[in-house]
């Protein structure tokens, strides 16, 4: 019997790095990182200026689940962002916004306290006659900069992004530029959470 070579790592992917193993601008990837199997890439991206969670796999078929927008998984992100937003413009939030012509699907979107997250390297700008909040922000789809996009549209800038989890698959415990192989029980419940 054939053994399983799929391999299935977590990522705290560090702000100013790309998503991706090449740059031919010479800029920093994930190589930079760890030294991964020619076969496993990420699942999907985060931007340069964003940071967290992302999952590397050389398993097609979940690359596949994961990578296919009719499947709207989520994903969550804590964002703090330049200013106090109101209720109304969480409601926004929550219910959709237009972006780029485009309107977003509804979101989980609700006020938190400071998370307990490792210090940006460089820090965010501190400005003290600017108020910043944190926010919980989930959706189930993934437009090029989309919660910047969003946040943005409410008149509230994103000041940082991390991503704490996809699916069932949990940031916590990972320091920046950290990875961790799955275990096999959140491979199968990432798995049965996309085949749903």
């Amino acid at each position: 019997m054939k053994p399983n070579l799929s391999k299935y790592y977590a990522l705290y992917k560090p702000f100013g790095v790309l998503s991706q193993f090449t740059s031919e601008e010479g800029e920093k990837t994930l190589k930079s990182i760890g030294d991964f199997a020619k076969d496993i890439y990420p699942i999907g991206r985060l931007d340069k200026d964003s940071e967290g969670l992302l999952i590397l796999s050389n398993d097609k078929q979940l690359v596949d689940l994961l990578l296919n927008p009719k499947h709207k998984h989520e994903k969550e992100y804590f964002v703090k962002v330049e200013g106090v937003p109101d209720d109304e413009s969480l409601k926004k939030l929550a219910d959709g916004v237009v972006i780029q012509g485009y309107k977003t699907l509804p979101a989980k979107v609700r006020r938190i306290s400071e998370p307990k997250l490792p210090e940006r390297i460089p820090p965010i700008r501190f400005r003290k006659n600017i108020p910043a909040n944190w926010l919980s922000i989930t959706i189930a789809e993934g437009k090029n900069r989309q919660v910047r996009r969003m946040t943005a549209s409410v008149g509230y800038p994103t000041l940082r992004l991390v991503r704490v989890r996809i699916c069932n698959v949990y940031l916590h415990g990972l320091n920046i530029g950290e990875i961790r192989e799955l275990s096999n029980a959140e491979i199968k419940e990432l798995k049965s959470h996309i085949n749903k």
